[in-house]
């Protein structure tokens, strides 16, 4: 503790509980193969059961920046277990007798195939409740999609004027990127549930029983639920940290959607009175300290800035990945602190976001329609009947005299006006055809 004074932030409570989850599985398989005595293994699952309980994490003391591999959160763990099973047998804290924190409680394993292992199972646990909000925010995509599908609104494309589109095409487009990132996501978290614990210290599985690698993985996927399993190779597990990159990355993809999601969210609500202010977010707080009646898109800000969080944290476990030297990364620290915390606060920021904003959302369609209708680029649908270059024409004319692309058309007679009817039905360019 002494040695690293850094930050003040101590280790994830889901990587708390993962490390109780290893050593308690340890425990079980080491007593399983006759090389832990039954009641000192009673009293040492006891322990693992109290932190996994959430007991205890007040003990675990050591700074997230702390020596390489995670040797000091390892010991840290050990001694807290071997410390409280010593207690319910009867004995003093710190005399670590019967129980050792290394020759017990650290049995068959090292910081080596631990920590790697304990930063698996913390985002697979984070990971379940992250892909719950997730699916809930595309399904709030997905009903506001089929709510505001009616509402016409003016697309607009390098922020000018584009052909109409329908508010619920828009919003379609938001539930579909979602559901991409769940799959991707999904998929990249399934990649965690291979482990090499059993490896020690090198990968070669030096002072570990033969069946303890197979063991160990089986025992840990009954106490977590996970489908965990043994590590295919032994060294590349402890060598390479690409498993927690892919996560990584794909919560970066997914947070560069997101907050490109509430830039639009933020343009869409400018005004009142200035902006466009097309869609109605919620309000959930006073804008301002000085202008009255101010109302800011607050939800919407808090994302971008998760966001941005999350980019930087992708970053640094990009760099913590890459550092490994020969057989092993002595970075998992870095990235026992990063990864979680990106997990978390994206949970955390999609659940609000879902709840207190796009749940809420309303347009203001007369707006909506009156923007659509007084927009040049409408003529579009005309380019098969005048070209593209007399609608050019009538759209410089439009701009200069401040009239409608409707206008003139009418007074220039180049369509008939049941025709020109037919042909700017707003509704029916918002789907594929051809006007003739």
């Amino acid at each position: 503790v002494d040695n690293f004074p850094i930050s003040g932030i101590k280790a994830h409570q889901a990587f708390v509980w993962a490390s109780a989850q290893v050593k308690k599985a340890a425990c079980i398989t080491n007593r399983d193969l006759g090389l832990i005595p039954s009641e000192q293994a009673k009293a040492i699952i006891a322990a693992c059961d109290e932190i996994i309980a959430g007991k205890l994490h007040d003990q675990f003391v050591v700074d997230v920046y702390q020596a390489g591999a995670g040797t000091s959160h390892n010991m840290n763990c050990n001694e807290v277990i071997a410390n409280r099973a010593n207690e319910l047998l009867g004995h003093e804290r710190g005399q670590y007798k019967p129980i050792n924190p290394n020759d017990t409680v650290n049995m068959s394993q090292s910081t080596n195939d631990f920590i790697p292992t304990a930063i698996r199972l913390a985002c697979l646990r984070l990971s379940g409740e992250f892909i719950v909000k997730l699916e809930t925010m595309q399904l709030a995509f997905t009903n506001k999609a089929i709510e505001f599908d009616p509402i016409i609104k003016s697309g607009r494309t390098h922020l000018q004027d584009a052909v109409p589109i329908r508010f619920g095409q828009e919003f379609s487009g938001y539930a579909q990127s979602i559901t991409r990132h769940i799959g991707w996501l999904r998929a990249a978290s399934n990649e965690l549930t291979e482990i090499g614990l059993g490896g020690t210290a090198a990968g070669t599985g030096l002072n570990c029983h033969p069946d303890y690698r197979s063991k160990v993985a089986s025992n840990l996927a009954s106490l977590t639920g996970f489908e965990i399993k043994p590590a295919r190779n032994y060294f590349e597990e402890m060598q390479s940290m690409a498993p927690f990159v892919m996560l990584s990355s794909g919560l970066r993809n997914l947070a560069q959607d997101l907050s490109r999601i509430a830039n639009d969210f933020r343009l869409m609500a400018s005004g009142p009175k200035t902006g466009l202010a097309e869609l109605l977010l919620p309000p959930r707080q006073p804008g301002s300290s000085i202008m009255p009646g101010k109302v800011n898109p607050v939800m919407a800000e808090m994302l971008n800035m998760v966001c941005f969080s999350v980019f930087g944290n992708d970053e640094t476990i990009l760099w913590a990945s890459q550092a490994g030297q020969l057989e092993l990364n002595v970075m998992m620290p870095l990235i026992a602190y990063k990864l979680p915390d990106s997990l978390t606060i994206l949970t955390n920021a999609i659940d609000v976001f879902t709840r207190y904003c796009v749940e809420g959302l309303q347009v203001d369609v007369e707006k909506c329609k009156r923007y659509a209708e007084s927009s040049a680029a409408v003529i579009t649908a005309l380019n098969p009947i005048i070209g593209y270059m007399k609608a050019a024409e009538v759209v410089k004319r439009s701009y200069a005299e401040n009239k409608t692309v409707r206008e003139i058309l009418l007074e220039e007679k180049l369509i008939e006006p049941h025709k020109l009817d037919e042909v700017l039905n707003l509704i029916a360019m918002t789907e594929p055809g051809i006007n003739k």
